[in-house]
């Protein structure tokens, strides 16, 4: 074998081996990253947030009283010169407003962001085995209402709705009142 036959066999054999290092530090750090992420939240087929979320504001709602203003609402009647509205009547009634009224803070309440990447579970109780009603979006303000006896869990409700539950406590930050 000659002088440059060994320096071609040696070139080539220092190649090969620098390659298959770089391809096992590729994947191996291919496969650490991946390792390391965490994986997105489970939501298993029997929570239905939604569902929940809709039956205990149900619950929650008032029952409506018949009145003699949202009686003649509900039950229907044909239009007779005896029961078609006057002016008076017309100008009377008052008409819903297009923007709702912001709502009061109850005393020790304060307004809130969610500062989770990945949003919050919304829960029945103050626990981890509490069922799930909803949950609250990143960057979603809400209203913390109380906050549990071990100072964990928080009370809130989302400032948009009626929604009201309990999140770990150290994924919110209090936001100033304009």
């Amino acid at each position: 074998m000659s002088f440059s036959g060994l320096v071609k066999f040696l070139i080539g054999f220092v190649i090969a081996i620098a390659l298959m290092i770089g391809a096992g530090v590729a994947a191996a750090l291919y496969f650490v990253t991946k390792l390391t992420a965490p994986p997105d939240k489970p939501i298993f087929a029997n929570d239905k947030p939604i569902v929940k979320a809709q039956a205990t504001i149900a619950k929650s709602l008032p029952k409506p009283t018949p009145t003699p203003t949202n009686l003649a609402a509900t039950t229907p009647t044909p239009a007779t010169p005896s029961n078609t509205p006057s002016a008076e009547q017309a100008i009377a009634t008052p008409t819903p407003s297009d923007t709702p009224s912001p709502k009061q803070l109850e005393p020790g309440a304060y307004k809130g962001r969610v500062t989770w990447s990945k949003g919050l579970s919304l829960r029945g109780g103050p626990n981890l085995e509490s069922d799930r009603i909803g949950g609250v979006a990143y960057n979603q303000n809400i209203v913390v209402l109380a906050e549990s006896d071990d100072k964990r869990w928080l009370k809130i409700r989302v400032e948009d709705g009626d929604t009201e539950g309990w999140v770990k406590a150290g994924n919110i930050e209090r936001v100033e009142s304009q």
